[in-house]
């Protein structure tokens, strides 16, 4: 079984940033590809962005986050991260990691691709 928890989350206002973190626990986090999505109220869960297991690739949802958030992962921390920049209200939701065993990146911006979830941290950007 493997374990996610968010933090980071809270209240910012726009242009600000965070840097959400996911620490992973229970199995081996070297051998999971991790994503983050997000969902608003009322909207359904969407991709933000996804890293392999090794950092070598790594995908964004489109132009609404690429260039202001950032994925990156520390394999000796058992950690990933998301750092936000230049944050927007529509950037308002809760932010979710999770860990897929597959190696098929072309499926990284599918929910269903993963196997394990955190609880989601909330992230309220104010105009």
């Amino acid at each position: 079984q493997v374990q996610l928890v968010e933090s980071g989350g809270g209240l910012v206002q726009a242009g600000g940033s965070l840097r959400l973190s996911c620490a992973v626990s229970g199995r081996t986090f070297a051998g999971y590809a991790m994503g983050w999505f997000r969902q608003a109220p009322g909207k359904e869960r969407e991709f933000v962005a996804a890293i392999s297991y090794n950092a070598g690739r790594i995908y964004y949802a489109d132009a609404s986050v690429k260039g202001r958030f950032t994925i990156s992962r520390d394999n000796a921390k058992n950690t990933v991260y998301l750092q936000m920049n230049s944050l927007k209200p529509e950037d308002t939701g809760v932010y979710y990691c999770a860990a897929t065993s597959s190696t098929n990146s072309g499926n990284y911006h599918y929910a269903p691709q993963y196997d394990y979830w955190g609880q989601g941290t909330q992230v309220t950007v104010s105009s």
